[in-house]
């Protein structure tokens, strides 16, 4: 009997393959929550991850030297890592293209935004079945193959295109759009169709669940039955399990992180440096998605409406850099340093500027030690999968003095809402007024909610999120075999 593995696609392996100079190539292990996770149930089952390099194919070093720099990864990782070479081209209309200038902004809401180039889709289409390529020559059928995010939806369909059966799962990172939304991607039938060729597909809340049911039965007509996390869809061949599974983190590395003296020294110094003032904290990667500039005319109205919060507090908005070369991304960073420099100049009194801006990525020592200090959070994506921002900040608060206001329409609001102070993003008079009742809650108020959230967060950790997907796919099909705690993963 064949061993069963957990094998994970995602468009990118977890290491960064970087060139320092001319014939010199380092790897770093990467960092992030899905890492963080997925890395002890690999581990553990002598998994294998599969994944672009995250370097064009053309300027890889040579294919010695690549072996030697993945079997380093593998040393370091503990599980075997597999390539996915793409070329230049293939990233430009793969990545850049399809993924991030048709499904980022139309998943998102913002369709106005799309570029509908039919290149992009064939290119999509062509990389799709180059990931698919590489699960056939790297699995074998008893493999359980978990697919992760947006770029590879048609994978499980390449797969069954070339007569290749594996137990195949499927995870959404980013929402789901509604109908409406939907109907404009030209591709919207195969889309659909590539999503039902997986055995469970997962979304981050209810929301994008019933979003994606909702397409299913107006465009396809499928019955769909089932109520609670799992629903299932029977079309004309086959049943397919769609489920609600909310991302979240690594609770105990985020409150250990805080704990630290490095951490609560630097939390100290931020605020020494600002004194006598509350810091409202925002923290994004640089995109349309995260509504900035909408956060930044909130807090200037604020200003203006309660002038009491004059010298008294301080918002530091932190922008990570990402995506330069896109001049879309280039104007919006220009606006937002344009509406910085603006706000600060109609408010700044003799040692008091409103707005310290921050354009460059933070240590994780760092970033932990600006969420542990700062005593509000302003999380405000005009539409967000999850946002684990605002569950890093929660589960950083090792003191439970703090405050978040959230976006509704961030996926976190599903399972933080009654122990936030939840916004309308768009609605610049209501996020001016919840900053301000945030600035004047009370102390004993804040701790009651923040001792929830962390609760909240803590209970429903990165653990138990991958242990839900598992339940739902992976015992179901074990159910008969006495073998429930295969691939449960557990903090180490």
């Amino acid at each position: 009997m064949e061993t069963q593995r957990m094998v994970v696609i995602s468009n990118r392996l977890p290491i960064v393959l970087a060139q320092q100079s001319k014939g010199s190539w380092t790897i770093e292990s990467g960092s992030g929550g899905l890492v963080t996770a997925l890395s002890p149930v690999l581990r553990d089952q002598n998994g294998l991850w599969i994944g672009w390099p995250g370097t064009n194919a053309e300027d890889l070093p040579p294919r010695a030297r690549l072996q030697e720099l993945l079997s380093q990864g593998t040393r370091e990782t503990g599980y075997a890592l597999k390539p996915v070479n793409l070329t230049h081209e293939e990233i430009q209309n793969y990545y850049y293209g399809f993924s991030n200038e048709i499904l980022w902004p139309l998943f998102h809401d913002l369709f106005s935004q799309c570029n509908f180039d039919p290149a992009y889709w064939k290119t999509y289409q062509d990389v799709n079945r180059k990931f698919a390529q590489a699960v056939v020559e790297h699995t074998t059928e008893s493999d359980y193959i978990w697919v992760h995010d947006y770029h590879l939806i048609l994978l499980g369909g390449e797969l069954k295109k070339a007569g290749v059966e594996r137990k195949t799962g499927y995870f959404l990172h980013v929402p789901f759009p509604p109908l409406d939304i939907f109907l404009k991607l030209p591709w919207r039938f195969e889309i659909l169709d590539a999503l039902l060729e997986y055995d469970l597909v997962g979304f981050q809340t209810v929301r994008d669940r019933r979003n994606f049911i909702g397409c299913v039965r107006s465009l396809l007509g499928y019955r769909v039955t089932g109520r609670g996390q799992i629903n299932s869809i029977q079309t004309h061949d086959r049943e397919v399990l769609v489920g609600a599974f909310p991302i979240s983190i690594d609770y105990k590395e985020f409150a250990s992180c805080a704990m630290k003296q490095e951490v609560a020294e630097t939390a100290w110094i931020i605020h020494a440096n600002l004194p006598g003032r509350q810091l409202i904290l925002g923290v994004d990667r640089l995109d349309y998605t995260k509504g900035i500039p909408h956060r930044l005319l909130a807090f200037e109205l604020a200003l203006a409406r309660y002038p009491e919060m004059r010298g008294k507090v301080t918002l530091v908005q932190v922008v990570v850099p990402s995506r330069r070369d896109v001049p879309e991304y280039e104007k919006l960073k220009q606006e937002i340093e344009q509406l910085v420099g603006e706000i600060n100049g109609r408010f700044t009194q003799v040692g008091w500027t409103p707005i310290q801006y921050i354009f460059r990525s933070l240590s994780r020592n760092e970033l932990v030690a600006y969420y542990r200090t700062c005593e509000i959070a302003l999380i405000t994506p005009l539409k967000d999968g999850m946002n684990l921002v605002a569950k890093e900040y929660c589960a950083s608060k090792v003191e439970n003095n703090g405050v978040l206001i959230l976006s509704e329409f961030a996926g976190a609001a599903s399972q933080l809402y009654q122990n936030v102070l939840l916004v309308n993003p768009y609605d610049r008079q209501g996020v001016a007024r919840a900053i301000h009742q945030a600035f004047t809650m009370s102390q004993e108020e804040r701790k009651e909610r923040m001792t929830r959230l962390r609760r909240t967060i803590q209970r429903n950790n990165i653990y138990s999120w991958v242990k839900e997907f598992l339940r739902a796919w992976i015992y179901k099909d074990l159910s008969e075999s006495n073998s429930e705690e295969l691939f449960v993963p557990s903090p180490e």
